[in-house]
């Protein structure tokens, strides 16, 4: 139904979206937003007049909160849309992401002015009068904040935007604020409670609650969210698909909004092979994920020594160590430098961020098993924390 709707109103709706495409869905969405909501807010405000309830007005300048979000969103947008400039050479899609956090905000700064407003009728009560004018408005309401809810998530979900998303999860905290007042109105038009203000307060709890956890959702890409593990492996598994690449480490991804997705790597090749032939295999792979995954990939280039079997079995024994110690941890740029009193093991070892162990400990800890293995080893390593560490790279 969401999604006739939209083919409707916008051209080319459904497929992969180009960036126009994205932008007028966005648009559109929030002006489908303001017009509902303002259309809200006058028949709630006129039911909360007539019946002198703080809650059903308080319901009303929700929504006309709504659509000041609506307005945020869209113009959003519009400014996300907009291309790269000397000022912003990764483009301004990340406003996106800013028009998320305000309407939590929003969100937040509603609750807590409900609840103060919601505190004086309890202390000053005033009775409220509910007829079924009143009761028909919340009910038509209901319904139209659940439609509300599935058109964002489906609109959100259809172009991957987490301002609709945050959208969407408002309009469900909506349809359970103005169900708890409605279901309230009920209760005193039938026992002469006076519940108003209780039910004000509770519908303030909520959409505080909720506000916090929007905040955090959508502040986390504005502070630089760990990409998606599915995405990680999926990176790994292609560039490992390609012929000469012997391994893969220290991904690094960056999104500075939908379809600007920037990230680096390192990949191994034999230091055997010619560098141009190296150098042109690269170029191809990036070329490849920018064209097909529309990924900004750069990749910087790491030899390895292939030729020498002595140092190829030495590695194969420190990952075994390695693994031994800490199973979720895979090593990298793995080189030897024999001497005659001594040898140096150089490489990089990866361990989630999740474990407990210091970078020192670690160290520590790896140095031994090195030395357990020819008392002429000496280990010299860097740890690197990573989200995911992949299997590949080992």
């Amino acid at each position: 139904m969401f999604t006739r709707l939209m083919r409707l109103l916008v051209k080319d709706y459904g497929e992969k979206p180009a960036p126009a495409v994205r932008e007028k869905a966005g648009r559109t969405a929030g002006a489908v937003g303001i017009a509902t909501n303002l259309l809200l807010f006058a028949v709630k405000l006129a039911a909360g007049l007539l019946s002198h309830s703080v809650a059903i007005l308080a319901d009303a300048v929700n929504n006309l909160t709504d659509s000041g979000s609506s307005i945020i969103m869209l113009v959003g947008f519009k400014l996300a849309g907009k291309p790269a400039d000397k000022e912003h050479p990764f483009g301004h899609a990340r406003i996106e992401y800013l028009c998320g956090v305000i309407v939590s905000f929003l969100v937040l700064i509603l609750g807590l002015e409900l609840g103060r407003s919601s505190v004086g009728k309890i202390l000053s009560p005033q009775a409220a009068e509910f007829g079924p004018l009143s009761l028909g408005i919340l009910g038509a309401s209901v319904a139209v904040k659940l439609w509300q809810c599935g058109f964002y998530r489906s609109v959100g979900r259809t172009i991957g935007s987490g301002a609709l998303i945050a959208t969407a999860s408002d309009s469900r905290n909506d349809v359970i604020a103005t169900a708890v007042v409605l279901l309230g109105a009920l209760a005193s038009r039938a026992t002469g409670w006076q519940l108003d203000g209780w039910l004000g307060l509770a519908v303030a709890a909520f959409i505080v609650v909720s506000g916090v956890k929007l905040i955090l959702e959508t502040a986390d890409p504005l502070l630089g969210a760990a990409p998606d593990p599915e995405l990680v492996r999926d990176i790994y598994t292609k560039i490992r698909g390609y012929e000469g690449v012997i391994g893969i480490h220290d991904l690094t991804v960056h999104s500075y909004g939908e379809g600007r997705c920037f990230a680096s790597v390192h990949c191994e090749v034999p230091a055997e092979e010619d560098i141009l032939v190296s150098h042109d295999r690269i170029d191809n792979i990036e070329r490849d994920f920018l064209e097909r995954e529309g990924i900004h990939l750069v990749i910087h280039l790491d030899p390895v020594v292939t030729s020498d079997p002595k140092a190829q079995a030495l590695q194969e024994q420190v990952r075994q160590r390695v693994q031994a110690l800490y199973p979720q941890g895979a090593i990298h740029d793995f080189r030897v430098v024999w001497g005659v009193t001594h040898s140096n093991v150089l490489f990089d070892v990866a361990v989630p961020f999740s474990l407990g162990d210091s970078d020192q400990d670690i160290k520590e800890k790896l140095a031994r098993e090195i030395a357990a293995l020819d008392p002429s080893y000496r280990a010299v390593l860097a740890v690197d924390r990573e989200g995911v560490v992949n299997e590949l790279e080992s």
